[in-house]
């Protein structure tokens, strides 16, 4: 691997473990083991405003682990295929959290 290549995959690497070392990131990440996500659910979880996770969630969509699906006013979320063998570490150990989805 070249010099550059590697050290963008540290500064990746790094971005990424910056991510998921949240209690609330992982929280959301815990939610999404089911699947693709509403952001809406996610208030009611963290228990925080919907601009608060918002926030919470572009920190994980710009570090790779999360993308984004345009759904009228809202954006759901489900994991990135595929994750790093790091990442996927972290959210296998993470245990589900049931959520009450919406119907928007």
């Amino acid at each position: 691997m070249e010099e550059a290549t590697y050290l963008e995959s540290l500064e990746l690497m790094s971005k990424q473990l910056k991510a998921v070392s949240d209690p609330n990131r992982l929280k959301l990440l815990a939610c999404l083991k089911k699947g693709e996500v509403c952001a809406c659910d996610f208030v009611d979880v963290l228990k925080i405003s919907q601009p608060a996770v918002s926030q919470q969630l572009k920190k994980l969509k710009e570090a790779g682990i999360l993308i984004e699906r345009p759904e009228g006013t809202w954006k759901h979320y489900r994991f990135n295929d595929p994750l790093p063998p790091y990442i996927q570490a972290i959210i296998d150990e993470l245990e589900e959290i049931s959520i009450i989805k919406c119907n928007c």
